[in-house]
């Protein structure tokens, strides 16, 4: 088939969802045709089935917004005349809305588009915090061939907010098992930041406010404070890292706190963990904590959004949102049993490896493509 992804090009788990994905579609002989407002965070261009193009809006000084939304409208309809049989994009915002566009200006020339919009959280937050987007995201959803969800969680939300005439189709988040292994292990690394006798935490994320990394911080004093000698390495990069830094400067945490930044080779960092740490106000799936686990590294997250799905195959523990007795308590009782809970993760992230859930995506694309050409234009 001939596929185009949509995504934005942040690092965060949608962004790096769907470049693994089409990845791994352009690896399974699929046309891949990849569209962002950049480069992707961890797109590779050594695939030759794999195609990117960057969707530039058009700068006119009468604009103080430029107009990506028509833009990417215009690179969708041209994709189509070159014979691109399936759109998949990641975000409704604004990726579905100019879709929708595309849609009805092909329409105008006897043509259809095959759509299918995967939600990541996002799009429902935003639209429970801003009613007026209500109505044009639901707009665009429901003109989608398949709308597709990353956990139940998500799935029941997005259909409640929206009011769908079909709940989400739920298709998981996934993981290249070999990539993330515990085989990713360095001793030499780990010893850059914690000692054998020293307990590592773990955290990955983009560092947004939704993040909460400064709970991770309290996370730290309380359990140095009752004689866990742990240590905290913190991957990524956002508008949180730096006040987190400055909190750990007048604390005197710099000692025992260490911040990597953004990393393409995020594997290797979160192989060396003995814990990974969430402090999240939502997660709608928690790819970062699917990474972890897929490492052999067990997981304490708060009980919201999709991380009890992730978590009930075992290998974590939950906590209370915002309860920081109870995160340091997870966190005892998995250093209590941390070579079995570290079986525990690697068993329960194979269940999402990359060959099972792409076949998903594969399946729906074939649908949607028999979908649209026995319906003719929307």
């Amino acid at each position: 088939m001939r596929i185009a992804i949509i995504c934005h090009p942040v690092m965060g788990g949608s962004g790096v969802v769907a470049t693994e994905l089409a990845k791994a579609l352009a690896c399974r002989g699929h046309d891949v045709h990849l569209l962002s407002s950049s480069l992707p965070f961890r797109y590779t261009d050594c695939l030759p089935q794999l195609h990117f193009h960057q969707v530039v809006p058009l700068d006119y000084p009468l604009f103080q917004y430029r107009p990506y939304e028509s833009s990417l409208a215009g690179k969708i309809i041209e994709l189509v005349h070159r014979g691109v049989e399936v759109f998949h994009v990641h975000y409704a915002l604004p990726h579905a809305i100019s879709a929708y566009l595309a849609q009805q200006a092909l329409a105008q020339e006897g043509k259809s588009l095959s759509l299918i919009t995967t939600l990541h959280g996002t799009d429902t937050l935003l639209a429970e915090q801003e009613p007026i987007l209500q109505p044009i995201i639901r707009l665009s959803l429901e003109h989608s061939q398949f709308v597709t969800a990353v956990s139940h969680s998500l799935a029941h939300q997005s259909q409640q907010t929206f009011n769908l005439s079909q709940t989400p189709i739920v298709i998981p988040n996934f993981i290249d098992t070999t990539e993330f292994s515990p085989s990713r292990y360095c001793a030499k690394l780990r010893s850059h930041y914690a000692t054998e006798d020293e307990i590592l935490l773990v955290h990955a994320s983009n560092f947004r406010p939704i993040k909460r990394p400064q709970f991770l911080l309290k996370l730290l004093e309380e359990l140095r404070e009752i004689g866990i000698p742990a240590k905290l390495l913190m991957i990524g990069d956002g508008p949180e890292r730096p006040i987190c830094e400055k909190i750990t400067r007048e604390k005197g945490l710099s000692e025992i706190v260490c911040f990597e930044g953004a990393r393409t080779d995020i594997a290797a960092f979160l192989a060396i963990g003995d814990i990974f740490v969430l402090a999240s106000k939502y997660e709608s799936f928690g790819l970062a904590a699917l990474e972890a686990l897929s490492c052999g590294v067990p997981v304490v997250a708060p009980r919201v959004g999709g991380l009890p799905e992730l978590l009930e195959g075992g290998g974590g523990i939950l906590y209370e949102p915002h309860d920081l007795q109870g995160a340091v308590y997870a966190i005892l009782r998995i250093l209590e049993n941390l070579p079995l809970l570290r079986e525990k993760a690697r068993a329960n992230a194979l269940l999402y490896a990359t060959q099972s859930v792409v076949t998903q995506y594969e399946n729906l694309y074939e649908r949607a493509r028999v979908s649209v050409e026995s319906l003719g234009p929307l």
